[in-house]
């Protein structure tokens, strides 16, 4: 049916937004075979399906080219998070507008008595999310009793979320000749079941295809370290520049170590979760339009109905849990005709896991290395031409400024401050280590790398069970022992010690670092000593702590260190 056709109030508010033609689903909701019927349909996030169920329910809210007259509700939405109900009713607001339709919200986190005030007023359309419908319902102040038709928005979501009771509640005070509409990205078997016994003779329509359920989004999947994980996402970040970014956890523990590091490093981040009050995600998601931020770091339910056309980036930074949960994440990217990048972080171990997940979802996944520091530094260089070949409209007293420093300084200088200047924001690339290198550092190589061949042992009495990594012990052993990452070659960890190598070049100034007892920090335990015979060795704490001191010459070869990389509970 073409736009044309649709009833004049919704035709002109289509007009108004600039629509010129339907998308797949919501040209098939409206369809003649669709009149009328209960249905069932699949498509994917940013598919225009809010304006699709508006347009589907038309038939049962507009008489004579106008909402009639009703003191309790025709229509009933239901969307599991409060952020996707206001975003349904905003829409459904001004599809409506010229119909003379009201639409009254009532989600957790508002004002209740608000909410009552507005539903006794009269409403033809009511958004909600089940928990705050039930508590209206209860109370009496929602009247179900003449509704026409209901809608259940990413029902998939909302059983996930533990709401059945509140849906069968709700549904079982409507009358049995009402309409139901169920739109759901899957189709588990507790949808089945909800559709079979809310439904009659529903119509199955399906608008995902084998590709379009992610045609618009580029997926990509990086293999990393465990430990390696949150510099991936800094050089992830650093590497595309995205308007906007989402980067998906699992738990909010997670999300508020990740978002506080990310703040730290200089990043223009928000953070979603459950812990966060209604006012506090507000706040968020406005910064996030204003692009006064840039990152969002959220769990996959806070993240759900954020609808931001300028995300161009998503990243998996915990697995989800599933290939249905990779693509509702994934959604937030690619909407509206834009393209996206989708990129899962994924620890070395879990990659066949990954791999049988992106085939049940018949995603194609590129597998790529880690931006590193130079990728980013190239991408800045290029990004800062770009932008400082845009034509710029300046002001008279720009004009003037900049007249002053042409005659003042010379052109080199101008535009080697304005470089600096342009870069002084930008967070600095994490260095990681390639799988090869880790593997060489883990004592994984074969025969002497080059410069190694004279090279020195030395022990330290952290190991597997003090979750030890080359990542944090690298750095560590590089400053304090005034040596560079090249002078240190295999990172061999044990059970309770690790070993480390030192090039015969530097084990001289390392060795006399420990005589003069530059590297303090007696009250961490953690020691360092000399190994003389190379790794195998069992290490023997009590006795390079009671080591007997010379009278004359150097002290024992040992030091404590105090790290300033700290390991992970």
């Amino acid at each position: 049916m073409p736009i044309s056709q649709l009833p004049p109030a919704l035709a002109q508010a289509l007009d108004a937004r600039g629509y010129h033609t339907l998308t797949p689903v919501q040209a098939a909701v409206i369809a003649p075979e669709a009149e009328g019927r209960d249905l069932i349909v699949s498509a994917k996030t940013g598919s225009g399906k809010t304006v699709a169920f508006g347009l589907a329910v038309a038939g049962q809210l507009i008489e004579n080219g106008q909402a009639p007259w009703a003191r309790t509700p025709l229509g009933l939405v239901i969307a599991p998070t409060r952020e996707l109900a206001l975003q349904v009713s905003k829409e459904l607001e001004w599809l409506y507008a010229a119909a003379g339709a009201r639409v009254v919200t009532c989600v957790g986190g508002m004002d209740p008595f608000k909410e009552r005030r507005a539903l006794a007023g009269g409403a033809h359309i009511v958004v909600g999310t089940p928990g705050r419908l039930r508590d209206h319902l209860e109370r009496g102040a929602l009247d179900l009793s003449a509704l026409r038709v209901a809608v259940l928005d990413e029902a998939d979501e909302m059983l996930d979320m533990g709401f059945r009771e509140e849906l069968e509640e709700i549904l079982d005070a409507t009358p049995n000749e009402r309409r139901t509409l169920l739109f759901s990205a899957t189709m588990p078997r507790p949808i089945i079941a909800l559709a079979r016994r809310y439904q009659k003779d529903a119509l199955r329509i399906e608008t995902l295809g084998d590709n379009q359920g992610h045609g618009d989004i580029a997926y990509q999947a990086v293999a990393v370290s465990p430990t390696d994980i949150e510099h991936a996402v800094v050089n992830l970040l650093r590497f595309h520049e995205a308007e906007t970014a989402i980067l998906f956890c699992a738990t909010r523990d997670a999300v508020r170590r990740l978002h506080a590091s990310l703040t730290e490093r200089g990043f223009q981040a928000v953070a979603l979760s459950g812990e966060h009050s209604q006012n506090e995600r507000n706040h968020a998601l406005q910064a996030l339009r204003d692009h006064r931020a840039r990152v969002c770091v959220a769990t996959d339910v806070a993240a759900r109905g954020i609808d931001l056309p300028s995300v161009s980036l998503v990243i998996h930074v915990e697995l989800p849990r599933d290939a249905e949960a990779l693509q509702h994440r994934s959604g937030r990217t690619g909407r509206a005709g834009r393209k996206g990048t989708a990129v899962l972080i994924v620890p070395y171990q879990r990659r066949r896991r990954v791999d049988g997940m992106l085939r049940g979802a018949r995603i194609a996944a590129d597998w790529v290395s880690t931006p590193t520091p130079e990728q980013i530094r190239h991408r800045d260089r290029d990004r800062l031409m770009t932008m400082l070949r845009q034509p710029v409209e300046a002001e008279e007293e720009d004009r003037e400024l900049a007249g002053r420093l042409m005659a003042e300084l010379n052109a080199e200088t101008i535009a080697t401050a304005l470089v600096k200047a342009l870069r002084t924001d930008l967070p600095a690339p994490e260095d990681i280590l390639d799988q090869s290198t880790r593997a060489e550092r883990s004592g994984r190589d074969e025969g002497p790398r080059p410069g190694f061949e004279n090279s020195t042992w030395f022990r330290i009495n952290v190991g597997r069970q003090h979750k030890a990594d080359p990542r944090w012990l690298l750095p560590l052993i590089c400053r304090h022992g005034h040596v560079g990452r090249a002078d240190i070659g295999a990172i061999r960890i044990a059970a309770s010690e690790s070993y480390f190598e030192v090039t015969g070049r530097a084990a001289p100034g390392f060795l006399k670092l420990m005589r003069k007892g530059a590297i303090t920090g007696e009250d961490d335990g953690v020691v360092i000593v000399l190994a003389e015979s190379g790794p195998g060795q069992k290490f023997d704490e009590g006795r390079a702590r009671s080591a007997p001191q010379k009278r004359h010459g150097p002290p024992p070869r040992r030091a404590t260190i105090k790290p300033t990389y700290r390991r992970s509970k």
